[in-house]
């Protein structure tokens, strides 16, 4: 037990309806650390049901969380109704601001944003949610991977475990990352090359667009509304 307390931990935010492959793929990256521990904290101890089904157990709830060194914030769907949470707003507020190493994922850049934490800062985040990075004040960045001082993001879900291995590099040193990355034998190799706006066909980003336009109209609303809220805090 003594030996667990002197690890350095690894927060990994949980939330419902959020994607779970933009904490589990991380996960697998950070909890291989040596002398790291994760913890995935919700703000109960309930189990959280994730966008596609999948339910995960909390092992921590926000009254007993520990002090994250890297503090990691997902998104997904679920991004929409917990930037409009106060309760979920503050702790990634308050937690962030005692962490070293700050890490967003997909649309969790948006939540990033939400807390105030992205102003004047290079972020990145989904293809289809960053352009709405602006709100927040945050410099919007199209790349797969981006990184501005202590803040980590990527693109959606899959470029969390890109990140995560970067990550695991900043903290471990290139050798490590590299053993936890064949550990893991992350090696990707799609069979299209469609995994971006800028290289997919046409009438494949029209037809992603189309089938996300509900849920976009939804998180445009939520993104101002929660824009509102940050600048109301500011002044």
């Amino acid at each position: 037990m003594t030996h667990q307390l002197e690890m350095k931990v690894a927060g990994l935010l949980l939330f419902p309806n959020m994607t779970q492959l933009d904490l589990t793929g991380p996960l697998e990256v950070l909890g291989r650390l040596p002398g790291w521990r994760v913890e995935i904290v919700a703000p109960t101890l309930s189990p959280v049901r994730t966008d596609k089904g999948l339910v995960i157990q909390p092992d921590a709830d926000f009254g007993t969380a520990s002090r994250y060194e890297l503090f990691v914030v997902p998104g997904g769907p679920g991004t929409d109704d917990a930037m409009l949470d106060p309760e979920i707003i503050n702790f990634i507020r308050e937690r962030s601001n005692l962490a070293s190493y700050i890490f967003g994922i997909c649309t969790g850049s948006l939540l990033l944003g939400a807390a105030g934490l992205l102003r004047g800062r290079r972020s990145g985040g989904h293809w289809q949610a960053r352009d709405l990075l602006s709100h927040f004040g945050a410099i919007t960045s199209d790349d797969r991977l981006t990184v501005d001082g202590n803040i980590y993001t990527s693109g959606g879900v899959t470029a969390g475990i890109d990140m995560a291995l970067h990550v695991a590099a900043a903290v471990a040193g290139d050798e490590v990352a590299q053993q936890i990355q064949l550990q893991i034998e992350y090696d990707p190799d799609p069979p299209f090359n469609a995994g971006t706006p800028f290289v997919a066909p046409p009438e494949i980003v029209k037809r992603a667009l189309g089938a996300t336009a509900a849920r976009r109209a939804i998180r445009v609303a939520a993104v101002e509304e929660a824009a509102k809220r940050l600048k109301t805090l500011i002044e």
